[in-house]
């Protein structure tokens, strides 16, 4: 005895157990038969364990038995069925689904994995799947919310009972055609089960690869704002910034400068140095007053011989000068990278080294800065003088000396107790050799008696 289930994925081929579980296979037969379960969803798919069906709302909350419409609502669910045991050992596995009570209506599931221990004795197995395991490999594969309902719908489309062996029950009636789906019974508020989600159908090649690449390249920014290397995931670097980067140590400011002025305007042009040693990390930030100058600098100077280096040059991604205000507030750009001070703020002064006297450049701010970090410095000092300890502090460190002594005299004591140890040890060890010693020569004297006395 089985039934087809036609589905919006495939055909699914149910062999029903009418010998073991006479009831159930009757309340499935003769629902199949009058199109109970004509576009009913498949709410629930729980990977590799079941595939829930056969409520008509689309709940999970749903359905009825056959009985019903025989013997009216007082029989909208039957008794479990017990005996004899069949389990939930294989994928396929169809059974009718516990409404809590030990009770069924028209709600089954399909197994798929294998092993469900946990289903045994709580769930009524009436039938397996004989054909479209593919089907149910694509069932058990789609995508699902937190509540186990797939974001597509599943649909049973029609039922096609091949063989019933059961009587039709007085006052069934059996529709002569598949009923029509209402429209509140087709909306779900999901994808339609025959729409089409496909988001490249009719785009080339390139194009799928160019939308492959932003979704690529959006996922990343969003990450990137997780971890909060960005301040917003849409922010984008400006476009009149170069990055260049495999520079020789030798090469200055100066001379990428005066090499990129050709092109445009440069409002600062900075190679970035190591903080402590203050030596050329060997890589650069350009930044053009207009973005086609930029453009031109970029798709010419790539590659070029600069310093017996071949230098890479590359749109900047770093936003760092860049200040997010907030959402939907916009950015503001800081000054600019690389921009010096006037020459009327420079001066020579001359350093006080033990080993040179050279000169240097040096800025104004910085001195005043250092003669008011000196000023404070000494005044910190002779502050430091002038305060006599306090009582609260003299029985501080009166309290530190105690504990350092005691910890000094344990520790000593620790000491000369190993030593003591190593020495009771020692003696041990001698004892015994002695002992040894003794009883070898006893031995040797008895043995030279006995010879002689031979």
């Amino acid at each position: 005895m089985a039934v087809i289930l036609e589905t919006s994925l495939g055909d699914l081929t149910i062999d029903l157990y009418t010998q073991e579980r006479p009831r159930s296979c009757l309340n499935f037969l003769k629902l199949c038969k009058t199109k109970f379960y004509n576009f009913c969803l498949f709410h629930s798919v729980q990977r590799n364990a079941v595939a829930q069906t056969g409520d008509p709302t689309g709940t999970g909350r749903g359905g009825e038995s056959i009985y019903t419409k025989i013997y009216g609502k007082q029989a909208t669910y039957f008794d479990r069925e017990v005996k004899p045991i069949l389990k939930h050992k294989k994928v396929g596995t169809v059974s009718m689904v516990n409404n809590g009570s030990d009770m069924h209506g028209s709600q089954f599931f399909i197994t798929t994995g294998e092993d469900l221990d946990y289903l045994d004795g709580v769930h009524t197995v009436f039938g397996e799947v004989s054909e479209g395991f593919d089907v149910l490999s694509k069932i058990n594969e789609v995508f699902c919310d937190k509540d186990n309902r797939p974001y597509q719908d599943i649909r049973i489309y029609h039922t096609v009972v091949l063989d019933d062996p059961y009587e039709d029950p007085a006052g069934l009636e059996i529709p002569d055609r598949s009923p029509e789906p209402t429209k509140e019974q087709m909306d779900s508020g999901r994808i339609r089960a025959d729409e089409d989600i496909n988001d490249f159908k009719g785009m080339s090649h390139a194009e799928i690869e160019e939308l492959l690449k932003e979704r690529e390249a959006k996922a990343n920014a969003q990450i990137l704002e997780m971890v909060g290397d960005l301040p917003d995931a849409d922010i984008k670097p400006p476009d009149n910034i170069l990055f260049v980067c495999k520079l020789n140590p030798v090469t200055t400011d100066e001379d990428l400068e005066i090499i990129f002025s050709r092109f445009g305007t440069i409002l600062s042009c900075e190679v970035i140095k190591d903080q402590k040693s203050g030596e050329s990390l060997q890589y650069a930030f350009i930044e053009f007053e207009s973005e086609e100058s930029c453009s031109d600098a970029y798709f010419k100077m790539d590659n070029v011989l600069i310093d017996d280096r071949r230098i890479h040059v590359d749109f900047s991604q770093s936003v760092s000068k860049i200040n997010w205000k907030g959402k939907g507030k916009g950015v503001e750009y800081h000054q600019t990278m690389g921009k010096k001070r006037n020459a009327e703020s420079l001066e020579v002064k001359k350093k006080s080294r033990r080993n040179s006297g050279g000169y240097d450049l040096v800025f104004e701010s910085d001195e005043e800065h250092s003669d008011k970090k000196s000023k404070k410095k000494k005044k910190h000092k002779a502050r430091s003088r002038s305060r006599s300890p306090s009582p609260a502090r003299k029985d501080l460190h009166r309290r530190d000396r105690n504990r350092d002594r005691k910890r000094r005299s344990h520790s000593r004591s620790r000491s000369q107790d190993r030593k003591n140890r190593h020495d009771r040890k020692r003696n041990r060890s001698r004892s015994k050799d002695r002992h040894r010693q003794h009883s070898r020569n006893n031995r040797s004297r008895s043995r030279s008696r006995d010879r002689h006395k031979r």
